[in-house]
């Protein structure tokens, strides 16, 4: 066999990236969660339509069919605009100990942990469903239990 052919199989193979794992939950959104789901295939659509490389465009359009596929599923979930337990779009002002912060239930693609944008599938968002304002949770974390309290609960702003 010619080096030439093993070559252009090695090509191909390159350009096959494996896609990304879609999760298995229902693919919930909030309207910003929407929105932003939205603007990710508008601008890699964009992106692709000025890319002529296909070395560039292969991680591109595995990106595209992601996105195209959590589009095609989501399903809107308007927030409660006065809830009174947690819920996908309630924000949690919660205590740990002596540490209050504010956590706020979202989809799983708008979900952001470091500013507090938790994914409705989280364990701790999962742990916290239902309660409401004065409530204490246990919550295990890696093998020890945690006691959450809930101190406030209000709708989030996840219209922007």
């Amino acid at each position: 066999m010619s080096r030439a052919f093993v070559k252009e199989i090695d090509d191909v193979r390159e350009l096959a990236l494996p896609e990304r794992p879609i999760s298995a939950a229902p693919n919930r959104v909030t309207p910003r969660g929407a929105r932003l789901i939205n603007e990710a295939v508008a601008a890699l659509e964009q992106e692709l339509a000025g890319t002529t490389n296909e070395y560039a465009m292969a991680p591109l359009q595995r990106e595209l069919r992601y996105w195209r596929a959590r589009q095609a599923s989501m399903q809107m979930v308007k927030p409660d605009p006065a809830p009174t337990a947690v819920g996908f779009g309630t924000q949690v002002t919660i205590r740990r100990g002596t540490t209050e912060s504010k956590i706020t239930v979202v989809g799983e693609d708008e979900a952001d942990p470091k500013v507090g944008l938790i994914a409705w599938t989280a364990p701790i968002a999962r742990a916290l469903e239902g309660a409401v304002a004065g409530d204490v949770v246990e919550f295990d974390m890696g093998g020890r239990a945690q006691t959450i309290t809930v101190v406030a609960i209000a709708r989030a702003a996840t219209e922007s």
